[in-house]
């Protein structure tokens, strides 16, 4: 199988996700389950047919964190050598045709924030940018069209 990077605060945040569910949530739902079933009839009870709903939901999410975790290859960006190339966890600073500034750091899927300068591995402007060099300037196609971006720094941190 194939193994699936993450940085170390992707792998944390998931981390922790999985104890919430399984200390908090979980016990909570199965708690209401129970209270559910002791109002009688289950056929026609809403209460427990949204809980067990509910607690499938919880169950896969718990399964989708292991699996996740189990296949993550945890990469510390401050560790990599800074080469001046673009590739996973590296911070770059770009500069578009307008002269705006855009900051984004290299991350993997789950960690994708772009409100907090994190853009997925996968996504159009990380995939033309991965490779690419200080100085470069990539044409990246995304949803609004064709833009020039050129890269001002490659960092790690």
């Amino acid at each position: 199988m194939n193994r699936t990077p993450m940085t170390q605060r992707g792998a944390q945040a998931l981390r922790a996700e999985l104890k919430r569910l399984k200390s908090e949530a979980r016990p909570a739902i199965i708690k209401a389950i129970a209270e559910a079933r002791s109002h009688g009839d289950l056929s026609e009870n809403a209460e427990y047919h949204a809980a067990r709903e509910q607690q499938s939901f919880i169950e896969g999410r718990i399964r989708e964190i292991e699996t996740k975790l189990a296949n993550a290859e945890v990469i510390d960006p401050s560790t990599l050598p800074n080469t001046g190339k673009v590739v996973f966890g590296a911070v770059v600073e770009l500069e578009d045709e307008e002269g705006n500034h855009l900051v984004y750091q290299v991350v993997g899927e789950d960690e994708a924030d772009i409100g907090a300068g994190r853009i997925s591995v996968t996504s159009p402007i990380a995939r033309a940018l991965v490779g690419k060099s200080e100085g470069d300037v990539v044409d990246v196609t995304a949803p609004g069209g064709v833009r020039s971006l050129e890269i001002v720094e490659v960092r790690f941190q």
